[in-house]
């Protein structure tokens, strides 16, 4: 990046948060990272340590930090929110009085609106009006892999092309590709849905159920994103590509996947307390399943893995229940 980089407000100083603002400080893009907490905050601005989430990756010297929101904010051009989904209207509602005028805001947050089910595209729409460009950051990306500078692809996807393309240009860099893209709903069900399912090949992989039954589950579990995508107006190839297949195998296969590993858990007997309280972050398919087949439910569309994964993160179906029931589905064509 030039001198004439955006400024960037990262939103979030979670694992995830920390990484994007690293990966854009080393593309020479000046950022700032916001976190809540002020004793975390204060070791990355001055320690270049996110002790909390990337203990062992060194962080740009020139990475900034505050728990002043406004602080954040100020002179921003871009503004990135990189928070769970759980805290995302409440986020993006305090960003929205300070927000400089012409600053656009992207997220790197996957899931829906609890409670409503409502796209997060749409929260934020709301939130900022029809004049702020609004864009989704997604794909498949493990936040240590990136902080540590190992070879990423994303995708953004934005209704505004010019907007798409100043967000990737901040992201993109010698081993982080940023495509674009303006399927925004596609790309941000892709995101969110296949944490229900790295929850399923969790379960079988715990249960040593073996790679055949692995690749099923996730192709399996494509087909049920294509459906969905389908009757939401979304496109195909969206899925078909970084948003939705390149995220669905790395979160399904990958031990970094928290949702992968609470299937894990899960499918080796552990109860959902336990598991959640080991992985020790946010487990977005907790929530992300009830909205799943919220969704699900409005198009009368059946989709039997997301459904009985629902049921085991309810404790309504146990593992081995689940795995039942998916055999005894009667025979019939693949498509």
């Amino acid at each position: 990046m030039t001198s004439a980089s955006p400024r960037l407000a990262v939103v979030g100083a979670g694992s995830w948060g920390t990484a994007l603002a690293a990966l854009a400080a080393r593309n020479g893009v000046p950022t700032m990272l916001w976190g809540r907490d002020a004793a975390q905050v204060v070791a990355i601005d001055r320690e270049h340590r996110n002790q909390r989430y990337l203990p062992d990756v060194p962080l740009p010297a020139d990475l900034r930090a505050t728990s002043d929101l406004r602080e954040a904010l100020t002179g921003a051009q871009l503004v990135l929110v990189v928070v769970p989904s759980h805290a995302f209207t409440q986020t993006v509602k305090a960003i929205a009085p300070l927000r400089p005028d012409g600053a656009g805001v992207a997220w790197a947050t996957k899931g829906f609106e609890p409670g409503s089910g409502r796209f997060l595209h749409e929260v934020a729409a709301e939130v900022f009006g029809a004049d702020v460009p609004l864009a989704v950051v997604t794909g498949p990306s493990f936040a240590r892999e990136v902080a540590q500078g190992l070879p990423t692809a994303v995708t953004v996807h934005s209704d505004d092309d010019a907007f798409a393309r100043q967000v990737a240009g901040v992201l993109h860099g010698p081993t982080f590709r940023a495509y674009t893209g303006n399927d925004i709903r596609g790309a941000e069900l892709g995101g969110a849905m296949k944490n229900v399912l790295a929850v399923a090949t969790g379960v079988a992989d715990g249960m040593n159920l073996g790679l055949n039954a692995r690749a099923g589950l996730i192709t399996r579990g494509l087909n049920e994103m294509l459906r969905l995508n389908t009757a939401l107006g979304g496109r195909a190839e969206t899925l078909m590509g970084l948003a939705g297949l390149g995220d669905l195998v790395l979160t399904c296969t990958g031990d970094l996947s928290r949702n992968r590993r609470l299937g894990l858990a899960l499918g080796r007997g552990r109860s959902i307390a336990e598991a959640v309280a080991q992985i020790g972050q946010v487990v977005e398919s907790v929530d992300t399943a009830d909205e799943v087949i919220r969704q699900a439910d409005r198009f009368g569309i059946e989709l039997p893995i997301a459904a009985r994964v629902q049921r085991v993160l309810h404790g309504d179906l146990t593992p081995t229940e689940c795995l039942r029931q998916l055999l005894a589905r009667e025979q019939k064509p693949e498509y």
